[in-house]
């Protein structure tokens, strides 16, 4: 395919559909397919930057937000989620004046239905939605009178699926900064061996050590392995407690995982940067990606996989047995994503406990992960808290936060923005953040990890933390 000489051609959709499609050879033989989605047509203008580098979500794998060309590159289904194939190409976005250019590598043409399938993954990552529209709408009309210099502009960055969304969450528990990245680095790396035919253990088969030791991962175990010391009985104790509670006591969660990077590599690093025809658009050639990292597995990709080699293929620890068991519970049906997508939809809050009861009986998803996922899914109201936010209302609020009275400091200081009181929080950490680090969308993801809770905490200038990347969750 990739020799074939094709000539460029350009078709145009239906003017309601919203984008056209032009396909190309690059000089050296590499084809790619574009098409155009157009962006909401509202007072303040969208940004792409704005809109992806608004969460931690973005620089983690398989995400790769470039800075210079300001393109987000990751790889999306070519199939709705739910489909037992999991064929997956690499596309990049890339913003033009009325639209966002949608390229996808590697290929000459995806039909329309694939190109719809796309179109909705990167709706939803970007929340282009009618209901999240209005959501950002209205949420600005109350908040940006008081705070009309802030970057977030109301939109929250999440994942192409659901599923990703909560995966994730469960990564960022009850370690180091450094682990949750290689963690998600080394599921991705694990979509690729299975999509390339390497070996694995699958439940009830065969010695998973052996297989699992066949299949090494490619990024490197993270410092804190190397530091490990024999466990007291407090520590043991204290593992328990945390483990207990579901993993809602971990101090990384809402403060560190906005800060993810691909600490041990720049995921295309050193790969061209190919121009369009439209001199403003800029997209990464594919080039080495998927030899180093394919996409997010996805639930069938890893039902049928055993605990033990999971554990040990990803680093993952007991995080292997809450993904399994929530990849199992989504493809025998107990779980259902599309109804719990469905119910969201306009974010109503009449749906909010039901998606919560819903959400409980899933091991691993505790009171902060389950408003978490909420979220992710659109609902504003409640603001999820752990013992960052308590940081955060002493350090910025002097306030004499305990786990007693956040709730009523919570609802004192972003209460009149409701419905919209986590996006007012949010607002203020991003600020926060980029007052001290630098605006996210300028910053190379080496420098991701950096941004630590423990830096939040110090006096000193986060850039003299620079030596010391690995910092402990608090």
């Amino acid at each position: 395919m990739f020799g074939e000489k094709n000539k460029s051609i350009l078709m145009e959709d239906s003017p309601n559909q919203g984008f056209h499609r032009h396909c190309s050879d690059h000089p050296e033989g590499t084809a790619w397919f574009e098409f155009h989605m157009e962006l909401p047509s509202e007072t303040e203008p969208f940004q792409l930057d704005q809109a992806v580098c608004s969460h931690g979500f973005f620089m983690m794998a398989p995400n790769h937000w470039d800075p210079l060309s300001k393109t987000l590159t990751r790889p999306l289904l070519l199939h709705n989620p739910s489909s037992s194939s999991s064929s997956s190409l690499l596309v990049s976005l890339s913003q033009r004046p009325q639209s966002l250019a949608v390229r996808v590598h590697s290929v000459h043409f995806i039909s329309p239905q694939q190109q719809r399938h796309i179109k909705a993954q990167i709706t939803r990552m970007l929340r282009l939605s009618e209901a999240e529209e209005k959501a950002v709408r209205e949420f600005r009309s109350v908040h940006a009178a008081d705070h009309p210099n802030r970057s977030f502009g109301g939109r929250v960055f999440r994942s192409p699926t659901l599923f990703e969304d909560m995966v994730k969450c469960i990564l960022l528990c009850n370690c180091q900064w450094p682990r949750t990245l290689s963690m998600a680095q080394a599921l991705c790396e694990l979509q690729s061996g299975l999509q390339n035919g390497l070996p694995c253990a699958v439940e009830g088969s065969g010695n998973p050590k052996v297989e699992a030791e066949e299949f090494v991962p490619k990024t490197p175990a993270s410092k804190e392995n190397r530091r490990k010391k024999a466990p007291t009985k407090g520590v043991l104790l204290k593992k328990k407690l945390e483990l207990e509670l579901e993993m809602e006591v971990d101090g990384n969660l809402q403060m560190d995982h906005m800060f993810a990077s691909s600490s041990d590599t720049t995921l295309l690093g050193d790969l061209e940067v190919l121009r369009s025809d439209d001199s403003c658009c800029q997209f990464p050639n594919e080039g080495e990606y998927f030899d180093h990292t394919g996409n997010f597995p996805s639930p069938i990709e890893l039902a049928n996989l055993s605990e033990s080699f999971l554990a040990k293929r990803c680093k993952l620890g007991y995080r292997a047995g809450y993904i399994l068991e929530l990849a199992q519970g989504i493809v025998e049906g107990k779980i259902q994503l599309e109804q719990l997508e469905e119910l969201s939809k306009d974010a109503s809050l009449s749906c909010y406990k039901q998606l919560g009861d819903q959400l409980k009986p899933i091991k691993g998803f505790g009171p902060f992960t389950r408003a978490n996922v909420l979220m992710c899914l659109g609902y504003y109201h409640v603001i999820p808290w752990d013992s960052e936010t308590v940081r955060h209302l002493k350090q910025v609020h002097s306030k004499n936060t305990s786990s007693k009275t956040i709730e009523r400091d919570l609802e004192e200081i972003y209460g009149k923005y409701e419905p919209y009181q986590f996006l007012a929080f949010w607002s203020e950490i991003w600020d926060f953040y980029e007052t001290r680090f630098g605006k996210m969308n300028e910053m190379h993801s080496s420098e991701y990890k950096r941004i630590t809770a423990s830096n939040m905490r110090s006096t000193r200038k986060a850039t003299n933390k620079r030596k010391r990347p690995s910092q402990k969750c608090q």
